[in-house]
């Protein structure tokens, strides 16, 4: 099947008319004749009663008329996206987060580079560190941020932002909200939210059988603003990093003799072409401050 088939097609759909489909298109009628009988051989059956005057489309056109528009829109669609593509209107860029890492640390670099490429077009995958590498190794991703990807490939250039801390946090209703700090046998008596998606999930469960402590209730969290709720709403507390976004009803406690530290890192693959859009995130978030979410 050629598309120009499928032009002539929906030409005679709309006009009933072999002449004037044939102008519409610009080709003598009977090029447009054969390539509609050719069409019609191709899908096995009619898809016009030819008529000298009353030419209509068979119920077997009427079926394959909706199918063949979308398959026409879809070509045009794809046309104009690479003529943007390559005229640099479009610029799409996937960016692979960790589920641990807040987007708000993206939103400062993103704004700038929406005003340097107007036809930006982001996508965002969210997961857990194999699934970070997994989407760079694919090419699904063309950058990421995330904590430490350990060992996971040799082939990632990764870039250090900033290192900061991780403490308890509880709702400002908690009994202990008033307090800096607490003692590890204080995690006994609490509803502990863990956060399964963390890069330091089980350093924190290390520390946990270090001190024998066993707290009554565990849930386990598989997303970053569910853990956030459920504190702001004193229905548990959990470790959550200090770059979180965060309501003034949730307080940041330490735990005496715990410092869980990460650093997050953006991450790219070394020798493989990046896009404009991907290079100049890089460039901005690589010289951009990041003191302020930085572990004193």
């Amino acid at each position: 099947m050629e598309m120009h088939q499928v032009r002539y097609f929906l030409a005679l759909s709309r006009t009933l008319n072999f002449t004037r489909a044939a102008e519409e298109c610009h080709v003598a009628q009977p090029s447009l004749t054969r390539a509609i009988k050719q069409l019609e051989e191709e899908l096995g059956s009619d898809l016009f009663r030819r008529e000298r005057n009353l030419t209509h489309l068979t119920e077997f056109g009427n079926r394959m008329l909706p199918m063949l528009q979308q398959c026409y829109d879809s070509a045009a669609s794809a046309k104009a996206l690479a003529s943007s593509l390559k005229a640099g209107a479009v610029a799409p860029l996937s960016i692979a987060m960790s589920t641990a890492v807040d987007l708000v640390l993206l939103v400062p670099d993103l704004t700038e580079l929406m005003r340097a490429f107007k036809g930006l077009e982001l996508r965002f995958l969210r997961g857990t560190r194999e699934q970070v590498v997994d989407w760079l190794k694919k090419g699904d991703a063309e950058i990421a941020v995330a904590g430490a990807l350990g060992e996971a490939w040799d082939r990632l250039d990764a870039w250090p932002l900033f290192t900061e801390r991780l403490a308890l946090a509880v709702s400002v209703q908690h009994s202990n909200a008033e307090r800096d700090s607490i003692e590890p046998e204080d995690l006994a008596n609490e509803r502990l939210l863990l956060r399964t998606y963390c890069e330091l999930a089980d350093e924190f469960n290390d520390f946990l059988k270090s001190r024998q402590l066993q707290p009554a209730i565990c849930h386990r969290m598989d997303a970053e603003p569910d853990l956030v709720t459920l504190i702001e709403a004193n229905l548990g507390v959990g470790m959550l990093p200090e770059s979180t976004t965060r309501s003034d009803r949730i307080r940041l406690l330490s735990i005496n003799g715990l410092d869980l530290k990460r650093t997050i890192y953006l991450y790219g693959v070394a020798g493989r072409q990046r896009s404009a859009a991907a290079s100049a995130l890089i460039r901005l978030m690589r010289a951009g401050d990041w003191t302020a979410h930085e572990a004193a």
